[in-house]
């Protein structure tokens, strides 16, 4: 028989779950306040406890905190109005296993929330956890910050308050969203992402809320916006504090009423969706700056979720490696002097940095080599590293391939072709053959070069060599890719 302590100032309340909870089997013990706290708690060996976030004579999370302390495995349920649903987040914060709202609406979730905590163990919930992580690509690592982070964006997944994600541009905001909206109930249904930011504020309207057949020009029919698209499922604003005030005043109006007008229509609908939204740029700053509303922060930060910079968790780099080189589906490895030299860059760029470094060391490395040497990172992070590593590496690097060694290959060729010309019986096709390698070395050597000024962006390396994606491909001779230019 589980043990139980209630400690609510409202005897009503107190009463309702005595006698919900003793009709289940359960031993129930009553308190009122932190007085009663202090005398119940040492009594008993309970499994669990339900607390007031708002009592009296203290403050819900002290008691959080002093049961902790006396009791490390008792689970504990914050019990919380509406309006300091932002403290039973911190509750969480402090080791709180969850919370629920007063008044209790549904009975049944109140039961479902007890017995559930009872049953399980905190191992199987921490791998379920790590589990959906790993699905989505989410690496959490050894980082003691990102471990915190989603222990707690997987706690309050579970609830239909709206989230604010902060962190810096690439370290992967949109990815912790698709993680909470599949830790939820909702996760059948759709998850719409958009980027306020990336939208002109003529379009971002329509985008958000639809518009009717005529109602602007180029309105050929009428179009649903993403809230109307994801209804009863969850709704992703990225870089939310790049919309424009006018905008914010309509965001502002469904977040309070859940109620919307497609443009050009007099119909009012309604939309049942979670908020998730992003920032790069501080929106406490910005309210002050005057360029976001301080009554939306008020309805988008019920929960605030700061995302580490990359350089803050380096030691989480080699399981990064590992998750995309796996993604990519290579043979290839980085050696430890690669890893070195990533361990001590800073990353400004993040994630998304580290993922299209990746992708430009297999392009640079694949055909080459088995080992993707410090001679394959871009420049940036050489110029970050110990000078004495590339000294060792560059005498064993392949000459004809590799863009650092262009020059020297070049000096060979042209000793090479100075041979041919001075053998009395050298033939034309040696000649021919001496410049069509060079020819090929050359045009890849290029390559390779613009591909580390784009940071593998081949679209873009191909628009600086001003020639074809296709005919980029052919030059590196990727398989599968013929040209006939």
């Amino acid at each position: 028989m589980a043990n139980i302590l209630i400690i609510d100032d409202e005897r009503e309340v107190g009463n309702f779950l005595f006698h919900l909870l003793t009709s289940k089997g359960f031993d129930i013990t009553i308190g009122y306040s932190g007085k009663d706290f202090q005398q119940l708690a040492p009594k008993k060996n309970y499994d669990l406890a339900m607390i007031d976030v708002k009592l009296p004579d203290i403050n819900g999370i002290e008691l959080l905190k002093k049961l902790k302390q006396l009791n490390p495995l008792c689970k504990v349920i914050i019990m919380t109005g509406y309006s300091t649903v932002k403290t039973a987040v911190e509750a969480i914060k402090f080791g709180a296993n969850d919370y629920i709202e007063k008044p209790f609406d549904n009975i049944d979730e109140v039961e479902s929330l007890v017995e559930q905590l009872l049953v399980s163990t905190q191992a199987n919930s921490q791998h379920e956890m790590h589990q959906l992580a790993e699905n989505l690509g989410l690496i959490v690592g050894n980082s003691t910050e990102m471990n915190h982070l989603i222990t707690l964006a997987y706690k309050i997944a579970k609830k239909n308050v709206n989230v604010l994600i902060e962190g810096e541009t690439g370290t992967g905001k949109e990815v912790l969203a698709h993680f909470i909206h599949q830790a939820n109930e909702r996760k059948s249904q759709p998850f719409v992402g958009i980027n306020c930011g990336a939208i002109s504020e003529s379009l971002l309207e329509s985008e958000l809320f639809g518009h009717e057949k005529g109602a602007f020009t180029g309105a050929v029919k009428d179009r649903k916006g993403i809230f109307e698209i994801a209804n009863k499922g969850t709704l992703f604003l990225d870089e939310i504090g790049e919309a424009s005030l006018s905008t914010q005043v309509k965001l502002l109006r469904v977040l309070e009423t859940g109620e919307f007008m497609r443009i050009g229509d007099e119909s009012v609908r309604r939309t049942n969706t979670r908020i998730i939204a992003a920032s790069h740029v501080n929106l406490a700053e910005a309210v002050e700056n005057k360029t976001f509303r301080e009554d939306l922060l008020y309805r988008i930060d019920v929960v605030k979720l700061i995302i580490p910079p990359l350089r803050n968790r380096k030691e989480d780099i080699p399981l990064f490696l590992s998750y995309y080189l796996k993604k990519y589906k290579t043979d290839l490895s980085f050696s430890e002097d690669s890893l070195k030299l990533m361990q001590e860059y800073s990353w400004p760029g993040n994630i998304r940095e580290l993922v299209n470094m990746v992708k430009l060391a297999l392009t640079l490395a694949e055909g080459e080599t088995a080992i993707i040497t410090p001679s394959y990172l871009p420049e940036k992070i050489r110029k970050e590293c110990n000078s004495s590593i590339l000294e060792q590496e560059l005498p064993s690097m392949n000459k004809k391939h590799n863009p650092l060694a262009f020059d020297v290959y070049i000096n060979q060729w042209v000793a090479e072709l100075k041979e041919i010309w001075q053998e009395e019986e050298s033939s034309y096709d040696q000649v021919i053959d001496c410049i069509k390698q060079l020819e090929i070395t050359a045009g890849k050597a290029f390559v390779m070069r613009t591909l580390q000024e784009t940071m593998g962006n081949r679209g873009e390396a191909a628009k600086k060599l001003n020639i074809s994606i296709r005919k980029l491909r052919y030059i590196l001779n990727e398989k599968g890719h013929s040209i006939a230019e």
